[in-house]
């Protein structure tokens, strides 16, 4: 899949037009197909208060907010996930976000208008009263179920231009990390038992989700499609028990095994319900996912439990912007495995460089039409917005059945 794509970066860098253009709007009916594009964004919209965010949002003129906005109005999403957006009860933070940001155009974009928003807590900054990372203190942003100052910190939120299904929402906030079935859990090199990183009292509050991971049923026309947000957590910032990179390895499988018939049994969501998707269910699944197929310091083979999954569509989105910045930037990325062209994030040029970590992943019974990131080239109008975030917005245009 790979070769093939490289192959054909000439005709991409014709079609780019193409490939970034928003999708086209149908009145969905009876056996038609509705065209639908599906992005995923980590927009740092994180801050370090808690509070911070929803001040920030209040007025119509804080820098970093705007080109957020802008990137998500010249890429005109029509369902997105936003990674790295506080939690605020209510949907107060997106509410602010809309009303005084994507509804207003920002530099000559268009606004764009978002009917339907889903949010929920996060398990970023809730503490465990534990000693997790073991250097002698409990109750820091370390010692959360997942790494956080605050409740909330880092979280996420559902834009949709078409209906949400609320009352169908699963979350899976509270499922425990022991509660996999072979888990990875981490183990301490200095003692010869397997996985005892953290002991048996740890295992039984600890959560898998660093933020969570939910299942949205957005309704498009007549069709129902299950769009599944997470963002593990960095598999990094750890020693050689690799606690945080084998968590992220077991966020990423927590999506494959639920969408795969067969091995999502185990699983339970914070109101009970056992059991994953069930057979056939159309899904998207979205997020930074914190993993490249080669590169960086995530698990060998995290990312492809996701991207091999028999129900899954790989589609390979990428850039020219992507492509270039790492030829210019040099340093770790001379080494990478994965083509730049493929890369979603710009990281630290001497480690690990830029990777793609960044998804969006359709299930079968989904037609991909087109895809991208949105990372502009070094001499475009539109360069000033990579500076939005570390991240680019990456799309997937897809038909849906109209049934």
């Amino acid at each position: 899949m790979i070769r093939a794509r490289l192959a054909l970066l000439p005709v991409l860098a014709l079609a780019v037009g193409v490939l970034t253009a928003p999708a086209a709007q149908a009145e969905p009916g009876p056996g038609r197909f509705e065209p639908v594009r599906f992005a995923t964004f980590n927009a740092s919209l994180n801050r370090a208060e808690a509070g911070q965010l929803i001040t920030d949002l209040s007025t119509p003129d804080n820098a970093q907010a705007r080109e957020v906005a802008e990137v998500i109005q010249r890429n005109r999403p029509d369902v997105l996930l936003v990674n790295e957006f506080d939690y605020a009860a209510g949907n107060l933070a997106a509410d602010l976000f809309r009303d005084n940001y994507l509804e207003r155009g920002q530099n000559g974009a268009k606004p764009i208008h978002y009917p339907y928003a889903f949010t929920a807590p996060s398990n970023t900054g809730l503490p465990t009263g534990f000693d997790l990372n073991r250097d002698g203190r409990t109750g820091t942003a370390d010692d959360a179920h997942g790494f956080g100052f605050f409740p909330g910190q880092y979280g996420m939120l559902v834009l949709s231009k078409y209906p949400i299904d609320t009352g169908a929402v699963r979350t899976f906030q509270t499922f425990r990390w022991k509660d996999m079935p072979g888990a990875m859990l981490p183990d301490d090199p200095a003692t010869p038992a397997p996985a005892d990183w953290y002991s048996p009292e740890v295992l039984d509050v600890l959560r898998l989700s660093s933020k969570s991971h939910w299942d949205v049923p957005v309704l498009v026309g007549r069709a129902r499609i299950h769009f599944l947000a997470s963002h593990p957590t960095p598999p990094t910032f750890d020693g050689a028990e690799d606690r945080n990179g084998t968590r992220n390895h077991d966020e990423i499988r927590f999506w494959a095994d639920y969408v795969t018939p067969g091995k999502g049994g185990y699983i339970y969501d914070d109101a009970g319900r056992r059991g994953g998707l069930r057979p056939g269910a159309r899904f998207v699944i979205a997020g930074d996912q914190n993993s490249d197929p080669h590169d960086g310091d995530s698990v060998s083979g995290a990312i492809n439990q996701l991207l091999d999954a028999r129900r899954v569509i790989d589609t390979w989105p990428g850039s020219l912007g992507g492509y270039f910045a790492a030829r210019e930037q040099g340093g770790a990325n001379q080494g990478h495995g994965t083509p730049a062209f493929f890369d979603t994030a710009d990281f630290n040029d001497n480690a690990p460089g830029n990777l793609r970590v960044d998804y969006v992943l359709p299930s079968r019974g989904l037609l991909p039409i087109g895809d991208g990131v949105f990372w502009p080239t070094a001499g475009s109008p539109l360069a000033r917005l990579n500076d939005a975030s570390d991240h680019h917005l990456v799309h997937v245009n897809l038909l849906v059945p109209g049934r």
